[in-house]
């Protein structure tokens, strides 16, 4: 219709309609499509890998914490016997596992006396400011300044048994211990320590048999644990070090002990 009008001022000439391309609308479809499924498959690769090594580094260093919960009163009992009386027990101190998921993993602690938990240091935690605020109160000093100041000074003394833990392991190259296992090992002194502490409450003098005899308990448990760590858990063995370092962590659970079971408002004595 235009064509046969001509070229006429004031009137737009349409552009020829252009000729469709089959075979280049199927390059593009193709080569798109294999573009967006190259890309996809590639990010969830990225994606996957990365949340599979968050994943293993959290499970590695961190664990699950309702792991640490899983108990019952049979457990509860029969560990604060191996905590208190490391001495009287005939059993074995590796862990028991079990495959999960096409690999192996530790039994939790209602299956397995040897687990860690992190319900024992807490109860202990919470009884042992409970005892210190009860002997502060028989002797006069209570005030809720001073509680605070013990349930502060508990948890610096909890932080640097972790420390000792921690170093010990980094420094024999095993620093892959989850770290709520070692803070539950360096939460069961606080058991020992009640013991003490109650007993420096009923009866003054009991304080100077109860708190060598817990402290010297709390040194052998740490001991036997640290060195399954080691030799089971991480497979570590340095033989140059590993029994000094070992017998250090012994050694240093009479100046935490003497410190802690000091129940005094003061930074040392």
């Amino acid at each position: 219709m235009y064509d046969s009008l001509g070229a006429q001022p004031g009137l737009p000439r349409p552009p020829p309609n252009p000729q469709p391309n089959p075979f280049g609308n199927a390059f593009v479809g193709a080569g798109s499509g294999l573009i967006r499924g190259g890309l996809g498959a590639y990010g969830e690769k990225i994606l996957g890998s990365s949340s599979e090594y968050v994943q293993s580094n959290i499970s590695r260093y961190f664990s699950d914490p309702q792991y640490y919960f899983q108990v019952n009163d049979h457990y509860v009992r029969n560990k604060l016997k191996v905590v208190l009386f490391p001495f009287l027990h005939r059993g074995h101190w590796s862990r028991i596992t079990e495959p999960v998921g096409g690999r192996l993993s530790y039994k939790p602690p209602i299956y397995d006396i040897n687990a860690p938990d992190l319900y024992i240091p807490l109860m202990a935690f919470g009884t042992y400011v409970v005892l210190a605020g009860i002997s502060l109160g028989l002797h006069g000093k209570f005030s809720p300044e001073a509680l605070n100041w013990l349930f502060f000074k508990g948890l610096v003394g909890w932080f640097l048994q972790v420390s000792l833990l921690k170093m010990t392991l980094f420094s024999l190259g095993s620093g892959e211990a989850p770290l709520l296992d070692i803070v539950a090992y360096a939460g069961y002194t606080f058991t020992g320590m009640c013991i003490a502490v109650l007993g420096k409450i009923t009866w003054n003098y009991s304080y100077y048999f109860l708190m060598p005899w817990t402290c010297l308990c709390m040194g052998v448990f740490l001991v036997k644990t640290m060195k399954r760590v080691l030799f089971v858990e991480v497979r570590s063995y340095d033989s140059s070090r590993h029994h000094y370092l070992l017998l250090f962590i012994a050694l240093a659970q009479f100046p935490l002990f003497l410190w802690l079971c000091n129940i005094t408002v003061n930074w040392l004595f």
